[in-house]
């Protein structure tokens, strides 16, 4: 069932990949510097994504997967526009959602860019492990019980 967040979008799970990667290349290719080539990884085919709309454009997403006990979410991204609006954080609360209904999840892990770490710490995300650089952006491993 679609969410409606605080700022009157809609988030839902999609099979529309395609409204998903015209935002993720807004924000992580155009606005970031991420090579286009490496915004589409193996992943993508067993993740399952989200999508927030205003209307009908695509205006957020982010996608969650299963590593056995562990939910991954990943590639979570709001139009330059709509940050601050809290949809990032309804983009979250419903990947959390999604995550919750998948049996045996114990766990959830995600790759932060280090200036969201306040962002995912505020929904309980406490980082471990070395910094690491990916896609020349730096990183940190953070994780949460679900």
């Amino acid at each position: 069932m679609p969410a409606v967040t605080p700022a009157g979008l809609t988030i839902a799970v999609t099979d529309d990949f395609a409204a998903c990667m015209s935002v993720r290349i807004a924000v992580f290719v155009n606005e970031q510097g991420v090579p286009a080539e490496l915004e589409n990884d193996e992943h993508d085919a067993e993740a399952l994504h989200l999508l927030a709309t205003r209307g009908t454009r695509p205006v957020g997403t982010a996608r969650v997967m299963r590593e056995g006990a562990t939910g991954k979410i990943g590639r979570v991204c709001v139009l330059p526009e709509l940050r601050g609006t809290g949809l990032g954080l309804a983009l979250m609360e419903a990947a959390l959602s999604e995550l919750r209904n998948m049996e045996g999840i114990e766990r959830v892990i995600l790759g932060a860019q280090t200036s969201a770490l306040p962002f995912y710490a505020r929904l309980g995300f406490a980082p471990y492990g070395a910094p690491f650089d990916s896609v020349g952006i730096p990183h940190v491993m953070m994780a949460r019980l679900l």
